[in-house]
């Protein structure tokens, strides 16, 4: 149970890269019903911000999706496309307190050295090599408006993290063995989910992130985040994945599992959101 408090702010983020499936419609239930048993408000953010996977027509598709299943939040909708002079200002503040250096390294390069496959949610990412970080006293060059070249956060290797999950209990992590340096801006000239997401919660004002179990990990690197940016982290609470009959975690390739699909075949809301009722 929620501890009732009208401070609280949640949150639906949903990417318009593909219809949602019945693993979205639970894990933001849980986030409506949390934010609601707190008397807290609900507020959408359209995470739009990879114009290499970002389709238009799902922006409107989810939206109808969502009202459909009978979400309501506060009005109007937060678009990260929006954010992208907070996203800047984050990483320059991030390069003027030399937390950050440019990375030519490709993922193939970390995948090599680090000897063995990577396994994970599509945001997590292999530890780095530390044999690959320039010198701690090498001069790091000024950021370019339009940059080409990956830029790492430096982590402090060694350091023990840990955060109460809502959902899951405690979590620790071993800075530079679980997790390493990680990319904060892309050289695609886009920032990355572990920054956007910081910043988004930052700007929000939001007081808990509900989100998948398969995030925990990055919940630590953006712990480092929101340290090195002078703000306190929200709660978190990360759900259990829905998994399909083979096993796998849902992704949008399941359309037959997508609400598109099941509201075509005559599935109603009510028979959806019945599912979800003991999950809290």
């Amino acid at each position: 149970m929620v501890k009732n408090s009208s401070s609280y702010v949640g949150r639906l983020a949903p990417s318009p890269t593909g219809d949602l499936h019945l693993g979205h419609a639970r894990t933001f239930w849980i986030a409506a019903e949390r934010a609601r048993q707190a008397g807290g408000k609900l507020l959408l953010r359209n995470d739009d911000i990879d114009a290499n996977r970002f389709k238009f027509d799902y922006v409107a598709t989810t939206i109808e999706d969502l009202h459909w299943l009978g979400f309501t939040w506060e009005e109007p909708m937060v678009s990260q496309s929006d954010h992208i002079p907070l996203y800047r200002a984050a990483l320059q503040t991030l390069h003027t307190a030399g937390l950050i250096y440019p990375c030519a390294h490709s993922r193939r390069d970390v995948l090599e050295a680090a000897g063995a496959p990577h396994e994970g949610s599509e945001h997590d990412e292999p530890v780095y090599p530390t044999q690959f970080r320039p010198p701690v006293d090498s001069p790091v060059p000024e950021l370019k408006d339009t940059i080409s070249i990956n830029w790492r956060f430096r982590v402090p290797d060694g350091e023990e993290l840990t955060f109460q999950d809502g959902s899951a209990g405690k979590q620790t992590a071993r800075v530079g063995h679980d997790f390493g340096d990680f990319v904060v801006w892309r050289k695609d000239n886009i920032p990355s989910y572990q920054l956007t997401c910081v910043v988004d919660e930052i700007a929000m004002g939001i007081t808990e992130v509900v989100r998948g179990a398969d995030l925990i990990r990055s919940t630590f690197r953006q712990l480092l985040l929101f340290r090195a940016l002078g703000h306190t982290p929200p709660a978190f609470y990360h759900c259990p994945l829905m998994l399909d009959d083979q096993g796998e975690r849902l992704a949008k390739r399941h359309d037959s599992l997508s609400l598109r699909t099941l509201r075509e075949q005559g599935v109603t809301p009510e028979e959806i959101i019945s599912k979800f009722g003991d999950l809290l």
